[in-house]
């Protein structure tokens, strides 16, 4: 691929600029890593476990030690894993059904959720399709106080209020979702898990980990999340799983979750994994090493727009606590070229032309741009956004520095012909 010498000249001077914010994501990913390695030296981890089962699949052995590897690594009591979970708005809605019954309150504390949740929550959507809202629990939310930190005050009084005790579950998002705000870092979900637990010890907290994954060194359930959630074609599956979710928290969160994924009685018994689990445990092993490049891409990617003079959230030197990126293109036709960069600059489908269109489970038209081997898998190079003002393209991934790099300098490409 060639690039105009304006944009190699800023490129080259890039990876000197960001030297200190790539030698800690290096040590992160080595801390993690070892993490990782221990639990599956702990669980003991053999060929065994990769072995396929079928019909309803009892004494899957691989299927057991997945899900006691996943528990360790997120500093869980436990955990599953399951390729049969086909997104993360669906492992999501696993934890939220499970755990919230008719006349609760789920009150999410991070502000308005990411959109393919309205529906299943019942704020977005027709009614009677079988959300939250059908089945009696009702909604609330509090907005993050500048769009920077959760208010804590608000947070405490609305547990405190007359009908307080009805609030079953606190959800918190800790990625910014298609919203402009701050991701939330692990210190920061558990200074709000023990402003919940003072006042309601008996409320769950349930973190949306979308995004976060291996980005710092511990997980929300290790500053005490009930639960974290996440899909495993991000962060968790390192570019190998070729699909599924986890749930990892408390073992009451779990158990009830479990109840929802099968049903009540059976849980986590069963569940043929179909020659499954290799491909989940060998994600998990990449997966800090692989979120580590995602990172690398990130800063590489504010540091290259900062310099073209648009606004990036984060910044290039700051540290992270999710992989995605944010650059305001400040225009549909900006945002459109982001992604048609991000493509062209993408190992597969290369040559195709992403377009915006409604998308299901989405309130505005949406582009994305995803030349990915595993298909929506946000930790390989993607970028999305709706067509709505500001025009902020929500890029995440890499597989690799080097191609991530390579996909960043497209889609900037792509975006001085238009400013042209």
């Amino acid at each position: 691929m060639e690039f105009s010498n304006e944009l190699l000249a800023i490129a080259d001077r890039a990876d000197a600029a960001l030297a200190e914010q790539f030698a800690h994501v290096d040590a992160v990913a080595r801390r993690n890593t070892a993490r990782v390695m221990e639990a599956f030296a702990r669980h003991r981890v053999d060929t065994a476990c990769f072995a396929a089962s079928s019909g309803y699949g009892y004494d899957d052995r691989g299927r057991d030690v997945l899900d006691a590897v996943f528990a360790d690594v997120m500093g869980a009591g436990k955990a599953f894993a399951r390729h049969s979970i086909v997104n993360g708005t669906h492992a999501l809605a696993i934890g939220l059904f499970g755990l919230l019954r008719p006349g609760d309150i789920l009150l999410s504390i991070a502000g308005k959720p990411y959109d393919t949740l309205g529906e299943a929550i019942g704020i977005a959507g027709e009614a009677g399709n079988g959300s939250l809202a059908d089945f009696g629990v009702e909604y609330r939310q509090i907005e993050m106080k500048e769009n920077k930190v959760l208010d804590l005050d608000a947070i405490a009084a609305a547990l405190r209020a007359e009908d307080g005790a009805r609030v079953k579950v606190c959800f918190i998002q800790r990625s910014k979702g298609y919203l402009n705000r701050r991701t939330l870092t692990v210190a920061e979900i558990g200074e709000a898990v023990r402003t919940v637990k003072a006042i309601r010890p008996d409320c769950f907290v349930v973190v949306d980990n979308c995004y976060g994954e291996f980005t710092e060194e511990l997980e929300p359930p290790a500053v005490g999340a009930d639960l974290a959630i996440g899909s495993l074609i991000k962060n968790p599956g390192g570019g190998m799983a070729e699909t599924g979710g986890y749930l990892a928290g408390t073992a009451r969160a779990v158990e009830l979750a479990s109840y929802r994924l099968t049903v009540a009685g059976i849980g986590l018994e069963v569940g043929a994994t179909l020659g499954q689990n290799k491909n989940m445990f060998r994600g998990l092993f990449y997966a800090p090493h692989t979120v580590a490049q995602a990172l690398k891409t990130a800063h590489f990617a504010a540091y290259i727009f900062e310099q073209l003079g648009y606004a990036v959230e984060p910044a290039s030197h700051e540290q992270r606590s999710d992989i995605i990126q944010t650059v305001i293109t400040g225009s549909a036709e900006g945002l459109c070229a982001f992604c048609r960069g991000i493509q062209a600059g993408s190992p597969v489908d290369a040559y195709v032309t992403p377009e915006p269109w409604a998308m299901p489970g989405y309130q505005d038209e949406v582009i994305m741009a995803a030349g990915t081997f595993v298909q929506g898998a946000s930790i390989e190079l993607s970028a999305d956004g709706p067509l709505k003002p500001p025009y902020t393209a929500f890029f995440q991934g890499g597989l690799t520095y080097e191609s991530g790099r390579i996909g960043v300098l497209s889609a900037a490409a792509q975006m001085l012909r238009v400013k042209s």
